[in-house]
């Protein structure tokens, strides 16, 4: 039986992939967006789809819709982007969550709500599991964003403690893949588009920081199974790619893939950049049934093929990783 799904941010990297494979399940899909980070383009190849409704709005604003579920994926996710507004950033997380969660409890619909592997901070617990704490910098330059997310979860447990509701949690780790923002200043994006330009690739630190990247079509298969679990079913799970790579070996390999003769160059490490991420999934794999299954080079050549062709059609801005790579 086909259900009406409201995503927001549905314009975004995530919400796109996440929009077309709900479509390809027969759903009806309302989009929701206000194109802050996400993209017309990203969604383009849906609008003739008799299933697909889109609608400019922001969430910080109450939305009025006759909706089954609700996938909440609504907030600037790159250091670039949610730094340059940040009392809007933790507005979006904040009483956007209020309304999405205030419309889930009126029409009875189920939601989940896409959290962040942010909320553990510089963690001093690794891998990170879904019981620890975290160790955030409460008034820091990325505290907008960590404390922003870090509330929306507070809030979707008291809605549940309170009100009942049918609502999810999911912690995602670092994800990657076509539709990325080209110059959102994250990783994994910054070093393709740096390579395939052949101009110095910037890494901060002694690039031994350490990351898991997740490619997006295994994160939203999680979603997707997170969001199907029974009310019991709240969360947190992370949801990421354990398989753990530091950030120089990224960059070796996206300059072996894309047959780049880019320059490795290290920079000063950020103020609270996390030195290692890595999600212990074993809830995931346990509740969900789900482990990643793309390998990092595979998805990479994916990501590569996406943004080369952007490149050669001029959609992406004139400069690299013109900020600081998110890592």
């Amino acid at each position: 039986m086909s259900k009406r799904i409201l995503v927001t941010g549905g314009a975004g990297f995530i919400g796109s992939h996440l929009c077309q494979r709900l479509l390809d399940a027969g759903n009806d899909v309302l989009c929701v967006d206000n194109y802050f980070t996400g993209a017309r383009r990203n969604i383009l190849h849906l609008l003739d789809n008799h299933r697909f409704e889109l609608l400019r709005h922001d969430v910080t604003f109450p939305l009025y819709v006759e909706v089954d579920e609700i996938y909440n994926l609504a907030c600037p996710a790159s250091p670039i982007h949610y730094q340059f507004d940040p009392v809007q950033t933790t507005k979006t997380s904040v009483i956007g969550v209020i309304n999405m969660l205030g419309l889930a409890k009126r029409v009875k619909a189920k939601i989940l709500q896409a959290s962040t592997s942010e909320v553990y901070g510089d963690p001093i617990v690794h891998p990170q599991t879904e019981d620890y704490w975290g160790n955030v910098n409460p008034i820091g330059f990325r505290s907008c964003y960590d404390e922003g997310k870090r509330c929306a979860e507070t809030l979707v447990f008291d809605y549940v403690r309170q009100h009942k509701l049918a609502a999810k949690v999911v912690r995602i780790f670092n994800t990657y893949g076509p539709r990325m923002h080209p110059n959102d200043g994250r990783v994994v994006s910054n070093f393709v588009v740096q390579a395939l330009r052949g101009v110095d690739i910037t890494l901060y630190g002694d690039g031994s920081q350490t990351r898991s990247f997740c490619y997006v079509d295994d994160l939203v298969e999680a979603m997707i199974r997170m969001m199907a679990t029974g009310r019991e079913t709240t969360g947190p799970i992370n949801i990421g790619n354990p398989v753990e790579f530091t950030i120089k070996e990224l960059a070796e390999r996206i300059v072996e893939l894309t047959g780049s003769k880019s320059k490795l160059v290290f920079r000063p490490l950020p103020a609270d950049d996390p030195r290692q991420r890595q999600p212990d999934i074993s809830k995931a794999r346990e509740v969900l049934k789900w482990e990643p299954t793309v390998r990092l080079r595979d998805g990479l050549i994916k990501t590569i093929e996406y943004f080369d062709d952007l490149l050669h059609r001029g959609d992406a801005p004139h400069k690299a990783g013109a900020n600081r790579a998110a890592l």
